[in-house]
């Protein structure tokens, strides 16, 4: 193999950062800066950490890779901020995820912080403004912790403004830092100073081409460095004239990256695509920034004010497009999602074609190439591409009989980009993230083959077979799926296939396919971590001139991942399960008393109105299915996506609208209340006989009104006695409830938590209880997704199946809440707005089988048994436990006060062979289950 003509930068927080050329673009997040955000400032001034937290947090939701963490104010004492905040960042997985920036003008702040970096960091900044001596000592420290650095183009003379002293100050330090020193070029970021242009002196004119020029030259002359900036300096003039902002930070950057500029500060998603500027602004910007002309900065003040726009301004629909060339028309309706006028603008083209196929190869090709492009950039975002792939359906759909007929006369079916194959793997049922990967990857030519969900590995092949497909795409949400994919793929290398496979969904990872899936089959395995990234991993596996290199990287990436693994030592060895128990949660710790619920039994709703749950939909995770990033409802007026995202939410509210009114769903939940004791780490319960009737649907309205009596007429029947038969026998009628344990090594006033922990044991003489519940929001749904894709209406089809989502959610967090306000009865008086119910500030928990707290999903099926989910819920589970409908949650309630979320984590062997013998399963079918916490290779 030859040897690349780059060394690419390795950066990590918890996860490595590898910079290559084909990242095109890094963007740093520097609202964490107290110097470049008031608020972020104000939060550290006011000692609000956990505020500031959260700004870290919407950083790296919205697409930054490295976050620059800044603390130097007047007013902060800057060492002790930069260690109190790097420390809580640290702590939240989400956010260590990715390298930080230690960004201080204080050495001493900058060493602080490189203590607290769990991974490799970035230095933000050194210079040679204090002479040679200091900037090696520095350069020296930097090394020993392991660090990259940004060198400012700074000396002893002051800052570089001129091409020619931004290339000698960098090239002065590179050979310090490369020769003297010995540091890495590839973790050298040069910051060759962006600075305003178009501010009235004529000094300032030339800024952006010196910065310009000094990237190509510095990137050409200085091996393996990288070049960064603050964009949004450039265009400081211009302030508050937004539009005129962005235009020309999108010419600047037009230039920068091509010259080399592979790093930097920008708003990437608010970005407007060069060519589809305003050409007259595009002109006067480019007159700007390249400075073509000497009156160019008044050339464009004369038309800046017409771009700046009105606050609040009303839209009109603009049908200029419908006056240009038939081509042109339908590139604009796929790039901007309109389905009105598509099938007479085909049928306009199809008379102008030879063939009907050139309609889709010529002029719809173009505008999905157009789409494609865009998302790969970071410059659409989902909602948009699933509304382009809608008119290319529909486009497709007319022109398809025409299609037929010409196949029959002359056997040519066309060209495609590659055949997929893509399922939902046996036991799962989750399908909206598949779907959407096959839209984008429809968008972007290939052929999708969706076999849909619960499909056998051997209906996979059998299909891949048949249609000589050019790569299979599994997908799967629940943790069991995680072995059914190891399954497939040990199938695949059995059989003899040499498809490049494609695996996808929540609970996959990239080292949970390079250990466990990769290593049964020999055939290209990728990880897709999103639908942004499927078209790059399709592409790149399609091409012969790429896959070659992309299979080589991914094949080192996840041997790299395996050496870790194996030689993870001591430093991931649990505690013993003995000393774990020795550490438990103590339920019965200030005298507690459980309190005694109002209701016992099992009570179902047999048809929840809908409109009582539309005030407390927790709308950010609806967000997140589109992958568009940020809380609600700050999402709606964000910089990068609040457009698209206020666009989306219109179309929820009016697809509710309609789904309450024409009753689209139904909604249906049950819940029951048992008499409990903890026996170590299991939960047995006493069954008891049911109350007189279910609450039914009167019953929801009479308790509504203030009372929990059970409905006498117009209610659903009373749920059936639950049968004996398949609980296990014990002290009367019972059922036992398994659950597992922390294995951390904590401090001694730290329990390793179990969930058993929060019911009082047996020896306590102390009477508890414990709660289930299943709910649902999806009967119904199928009729209407089928007429959307009937319609060729992804878009629709996707935007139910997620309102469905989240109904359901909302019904299990309002019954939670009746729960505890009037069928246990513990918390009366709370009085909980719906941010506090989403941030979850009640007592008590809902923990649900098959999360962090209880991984173990087969729990679901005793769950279902005590409810008799199917009866009165009208839900059921598949042979590995996902829930039929997809749009259902369920899980157990705990009312102690004491009572948490907690992750149980990695399990010794020692746990494992313990909890299938309590359960009654051997060892192999305990570790099948428990596969993604085991903190041992069972093979």
């Amino acid at each position: 193999m030859s040897t690349p003509t780059y060394r690419p930068t390795r950066l990590s927080g918890l996860e490595p950062l590898v910079i290559t050329p084909e990242l095109l673009f890094v963007n740093v997040g520097e609202r964490t800066n107290v110097t470049g955000s008031a608020q972020f400032r104000k939060l550290v001034k006011e000692d609000r950490y956990a505020e500031a937290v959260e700004v870290a947090r919407q950083q790296v939701d919205s697409g930054a890779q490295i976050l620059d963490v800044n603390m130097d104010e007047g007013l902060i004492d800057s060492e002790k901020a930069m260690v109190r905040f790097l420390s809580l960042i640290a702590s939240e997985p989400d956010i260590a995820r990715i390298p930080v920036m230690v960004d201080s003008s204080k050495w001493s702040v900058i060493e602080a912080g490189l203590k607290c970096l769990q991974g490799k960091g970035v230095v933000n900044s050194i210079s040679l403004k204090e002479g040679e001596d200091i900037f090696v000592e520095q350069a020296r420290k930097i090394l020993r912790y392991g660090a990259a650095t940004v060198v400012m183009a700074f000396d002893e003379q002051g800052q570089a403004d001129t091409c020619a002293r931004k290339v000698e100050i960098c090239t002065r330090a590179y050979r310090i830092l490369v020769d003297e020193v010995g540091f890495p070029p590839e973790d050298i970021i040069f910051d060759p100073n962006i600075f305003a242009i178009a501010t009235g002196i004529e000094e300032h004119d030339n800024y952006a081409v010196d910065f310009i020029e000094a990237t190509r030259i510095i990137k050409a002359t200085l091996p393996h460095c990288h070049v960064s900036g603050g964009v949004s300096n450039v265009s400081f003039s211009f302030r508050g004239n937004e539009p005129v902002r962005a235009a020309i930070h999108s010419v600047f950057l037009y230039h920068a990256i091509k010259a080399g500029m592979d790093m930097g500060i920008v708003n990437a998603g608010a970005l407007p695509v060069y060519d589809d500027l305003d050409p007259d602004l595009r002109e006067r910007v480019e007159d700007v920034v390249l400075n073509r002309r000497p009156d160019g900065t008044e050339r464009l003040l004369e038309i800046a004010e017409k771009y700046r726009g009105t606050k609040g301004e009303k839209k009109t629909e603009d049908l200029a497009w419908r006056s240009k060339p038939v081509r042109e028309r339908l590139a604009h309706a796929l790039v901007n999602g309109i389905d009105a006028f598509v099938e007479t603008d085909t049928e306009e083209a199809r008379q102008q074609s030879t063939r009907p196929l050139d309609v889709i190869e010529g002029p719809l090709m173009d505008g999905m190439n157009v789409v494609g492009d865009l998302f790969g950039a970071g410059k659409m975002f989902l909602p948009q591409v699933v509304k382009s792939a809608r008119v290319m359906k529909k486009a497709v759909a007319y022109l398809l009989p025409y299609i037929e007929a010409e196949k029959l006369r002359t056997g040519d079916a066309g060209k495609s980009n590659g055949r997929i194959v893509m399922a939902t793997v046996k036991g799962d049922v989750h399908d909206i993230g598949k779907n959407i990967v096959g839209v984008v990857l429809a968008c972007n030519n290939f052929e999708v083959v969706d076999l849909g969900v619960m499909v056998s590995a051997q209906t996979i092949l059998d299909k891949a077979r048949e249609v000589q497909a050019d790569l299979i795409g599994l997908s799967g949400l629940i943790t069991p799926s995680l072995e059914e994919m190891s399954h497939v793929a040990r199938e695949l290398q059995r059989q003899g296939f040499d498809t490049p496979l494609m695996i996808g969904g929540a609970t996959t990872s990239r080292a949970h396919t390079a250990l466990k899936i990769d290593p049964h089959y020999q055939a290209p395995t990728v990880w897709v971590k999103d639908a942004s990234r499927a078209v790059g991993v399709a592409q790149s596996l399609i091409s012969v001139e790429l896959r070659g290199k992309f299979v080589a990287a991914n094949d080192a990436d996840y041997a790299e991942i395996r050496t870790r693994h194996r030689n993870r030592g001591d430093a991931k060895r649990l505690v013993s399960l003995e000393k774990a128990r020795g550490q438990k949660f103590d339920s019965g710790r200030d005298g507690h008393l459980p309190p005694a619920p109002n209701r016992t039994g099992v009570h179902a709703f047999d048809d929840w109105p809908l409109q009582d749950l539309l005030p407390i939909i927790d709308w950010t995770p609806f967000f997140q299915a589109w992958e568009l990033a940020g809380k609600y409802p700050a999402i709606l007026e964000d910089e990068v996506v609040g457009r698209q995202a206020s666009e989306l939410y219109r179309d929820a509210r009016a697809m509710l609208e309609r789904i309450v009114a024409e009753k689209w769903l139904t909604a249906k939940a049950v819940f029951g209340i048992w008499p409990a004791y903890s026996v170590g780490d299991d939960v047995v319960l006493s069954l008891l006989p049911p109350e007189p009737s279910a609450l039914g649907a009167e019953g929801a309205r009479r308790a509504d009104e203030g009372t929990t009596e059970s409905a006498t007429s117009g209610a659903a029947p009373a749920p059936p006695t639950l049968s004996p038969t398949p609980l296990p026998a014990g002290e009367g009628l019972t059922a036992t409830l398994h659950f597992l344990r922390q294995q951390v090594d904590k401090p001694v006033e730290r329990p390793d938590f179990c969930l058993a922990d929060f019911i009082a044991p047996k020896d306590s003489g102390v009477q508890d209880w414990i709660g289930a519940f299943a709910v649902t929001a999806g009967i119904g749904i199928e009729p209407h997704v089928a007429r959307f894709e009937a319609a060729h209406d992804d878009y629709n089809a996707i935007l139910l199946k997620a309102l469905a989502d989240r109904l359901a959610e909302a019904l299990a967090e309002r019954l939670h809440q009746r729960v505890r306000t009037e069928f246990w009865g513990y918390a009366t008086d709370e009085a909980l707005d719906n941010e506090a119910l989403i941030a979850e500030r009640y007592r008590g928990i809902r923990p649900a089988p098959g999360y962090p707290a209880c991984p173990d999903h087969s729990e679901k099926a005793t769950l279902f048994r005590l409810l008799d989910a199917g009866t009165n819920a009208g839900m059921s589970l598949t042979e590995s436990f996902a829930m039929l409908p997809t749009a259902a949650v369920s899980g157990y309630y705990f009312s102690h006060p004491g009572s948490q979320y907690f992750v149980v984590g990695r399990l010794g062997k020692d746990q494992v062979a313990d909890y299938a013998r309590r359960k009654g399963v051997s060892l192999a079918q305990a570790e099948r289950w428990l596969a993604s916490n085991l903190d041992y290779d069972p093979e």
